[in-house]
């Protein structure tokens, strides 16, 4: 199981160099766990930045993959996480996410860097 951060999603969505080398390592549908969290801050960036079609197109494919709404041990654990690794809250919430569900996240987030169970891919500057 993997969880996938906005930030990849965003990079792939961009593509970018990095979202097109990240878009090989991306799992499919029914490995791929997507917080909601992870769906309000794509939808928030593509009605921004691509437009309505584009977010509801988006949104509709995280559907089908395994969403995991926020409910009250994960948020508890998020913030938990918050705590200990002075996590955003979002990213608190996506590490919890994949913690539950015994998933990976990968990210290009360098918050997430040297947290146990992430794969991070570092943006070119």
């Amino acid at each position: 199981m993997q969880v996938i951060d906005t930030s990849a999603w965003i990079e792939w969505f961009s593509d970018s160099a990095l979202g097109r080398r990240l878009k090989r390592t991306f799992p499919d549908r029914t490995t791929c766990v997507v917080p909601t969290v992870v769906q309000l801050e794509l939808a928030k960036w593509l009605l921004r930045e691509a437009g309505e079609e584009a977010a509801d197109r988006t949104i509709a494919y995280t559907q089908k993959c395994v969403v995991v709404p926020l409910d009250t041990a994960i948020a508890l654990s998020a913030a938990d996480l918050h705590q200990a690794h002075k996590l955003a809250t979002a990213d608190a919430i996506v590490y919890a996410t994949a913690l539950a569900c015994g998933a990976n996240v990968i990210t290009c987030d360098a918050d997430f860097r040297h947290l146990p169970h992430v794969t991070y891919h570092a943006k070119s500057r």
